[in-house]
């Protein structure tokens, strides 16, 4: 008699696993809470080399991903100008345009925001989105994100990141978009080509392998709305401290604003608090630390950091290093914070 061969199960993919943990929310429900940090963009101009400076700012990438950073600001040091690495002074904050790149006199604010905003985007978008320029010439040799809307092909979600295309559609019906399936979705509005958008995928069980793929353009903060998801971070360049609170996107802007220095309150305390909050801003400081940058900018009516923001805290008590660079300074708070940042952002 011949025996009979047991089927071998079908092993199930690793990335859709993610994926399917990803959909399910980091939360039971939606995230209404937002986290974010600001820092000067002239820590880059400490490295010594454009592959070191683009290096550090993929040590920032990986750390805002990682803990589930919603936007990165770069500011200014001094107000509204800032020496580049040759001694010139520069004012612009746009990231459109041509640049000097990454050399001894390009504008560390410019090209930190530049890279990061790179490395925040799915890789299958790039070519179309980032022309080829200086400022990206060692990209490449980053480490990936690995974030949550940084989708392979085979992977069936719920949302994913995409760019519209220039390709002929019907009147009354919805652009094309490179969502980074076999096949462009068609979604429920007219884009321009070269616009990015967030795209909630119809019945989306399948989709990697379906001929015909549709959906919805959302906005992109939908997916930690309404599932909790991480969605990546979004960056912009303040023209110096001020800046920082008054070019806020957020409605009511940021409602506890924290300070981190050696100086401040220690976080081990027992008798310390997070107070509850929406929208949290986290500001570190470059070299010379928070106090000498407040000191000499003019905007800040503050006299002390005690003033300008909510808390003060020092994240390393006892640390056993005379200075903690700001790249260290991030991953330690953040780590230091997290169950503060749990409970006091689920519980407003």
């Amino acid at each position: 008699k011949k025996k009979k061969k047991k089927k071998k199960k079908k092993k199930k993919d690793p990335e859709q696993e993610n994926v399917d943990h990803q959909q399910k929310g980091q939360q039971s429900k939606g995230r209404a809470y937002t986290v974010s940090i600001a820092l000067p963009g002239s820590i880059v101009s400490n490295a010594q080399s454009p592959e070191l400076r683009t290096y550090l700012a993929g040590q920032l990438a990986r750390a805002a991903t990682i803990f589930n950073i919603d936007e990165v600001i770069i500011f200014r040091e001094v107000g509204g100008g800032n020496v580049s690495q040759d001694g010139t002074t520069v004012n612009d904050t746009s990231l459109e345009g041509e640049f000097k790149g990454a050399h001894r006199g390009s504008d560390p604010n410019i090209f930190l925001a530049r890279v990061m905003q790179y490395l925040e985007t799915p890789q299958y978008l790039r070519k179309q989105l980032f022309p080829k320029h200086k400022d990206l010439m060692y990209a490449g040799l980053l480490n990936p994100l690995d974030a949550p809307h940084h989708m392979r092909i085979t992977a069936n979600a719920k949302y994913r990141e995409g760019v519209a295309v220039q390709r002929p559609v019907k009147v009354g019906h919805g652009s094309f978009v490179n969502v980074g399936l076999r096949k462009e979705a068609q979604i429920d509005i007219a884009l321009q080509a070269g616009t990015r958008v967030t795209v909630q995928i119809d019945d989306y069980e399948g989709s990697a392998d379906r001929k015909k793929v549709t959906g919805k353009a959302v906005a992109p903060d939908t997916p930690r709305l309404q599932d909790g998801m991480y969605w990546g971070y979004q960056t912009r360049v303040a023209k110096g401290l001020t800046e920082i609170w008054t070019e806020c996107p957020f409605e009511g802007g940021y409602d506890l604003s924290v300070g981190t220095s050696e100086n401040g309150t220690n976080i081990n305390s027992p008798d310390f608090e997070f107070p509850k909050f929406k929208h949290l801003l986290l500001v570190f400081g470059g070299l010379i630390g928070l106090e000498p940058l407040i000191e000499a900018d003019d905007s800040i009516q503050a006299a002390t950091p005690e003033q300008l923001f909510s808390i003060y805290i020092n994240s390393c008590p006892d640390q056993g290093s005379g200075t903690i660079r700001t790249e260290e300074a991030i991953p330690i708070t953040m780590a230091a914070l997290k169950v503060h940042l749990d409970q006091a952002g689920a519980s407003n």
